[in-house]
């Protein structure tokens, strides 16, 4: 882990130990929901899972789910909370980089990422890309959550990512559809994104 890897763990590390997670909601977003309802259960991977809500309601709708997030305390945290829904068996968490998923064979069926890539430097990016080229079946639904910005200036101390790199990361993929928004919390707000891609 380099040691921009190791500011970005100790930022969110703080957060999760302090409580400050205002992506810790009971049920996933709308669009989740929706994309849920459309799709037969089968193999899922959710990326940046957090606290597992997005783990979680898929497999208490019969997916099998794999949820990946670099942060300890979130995955235990996640952990805990499939055990008292009960659903254990059909969710698996895992502490590790977006980027690197080497350990997962997949092939998965869908994979949802809400507010995890867009903090990936470039080369990031690419490997993360690389790793939903070879994990996700043909015909798999790719769907991501993130926030947008205009340019990207390095000292910027979350990445972010532009319309413009998405679509240039995810060539080989096809665009299915996007929703562009923006994003409030407290008096911050943040040009963002809903992209559904197919592999």
């Amino acid at each position: 882990m380099n040691e921009e890897q190791q500011e970005s763990l100790d930022r969110f590390t703080e957060r999760y130990v302090n409580g400050e997670v205002p992506w810790d909601d009971t049920m996933p977003p709308p669009e989740v929901l929706a994309m849920a309802e459309s799709l037969p259960p089968g193999q899922a991977l959710d990326l940046g899972c957090g606290y597992g809500r997005t783990a979680i309601y898929l497999a208490q709708q019969g997916w099998q789910v794999d949820g990946i997030d670099f942060v300890p305390q979130a995955v235990v945290g996640a952990q805990k909370r499939a055990d008292a829904a009960s659903i254990a068996g059909n969710v698996q968490f895992h502490v590790g980089s977006v980027a690197d998923l080497h350990f997962l064979t997949g092939p998965y069926d869908l994979a949802i990422d809400i507010g995890c890539m867009h903090s990936l430097n470039q080369p990031l990016l690419e490997a993360y890309r690389d790793g939903l080229l070879r994990l996700l079946r043909p015909g798999a639904l790719y769907l991501l959550f993130a926030h947008l910005r205009d340019d990207e200036p390095e000292d910027a101390p979350y990445r972010w990512v532009t319309e413009e790199n998405l679509h240039s990361l995810f060539a080989d993929f096809t665009l299915e559809n996007s929703e562009l928004g923006v994003t409030v919390v407290n008096e911050n707000r943040w040009r963002s994104g809903w992209f559904w891609y197919r592999r």
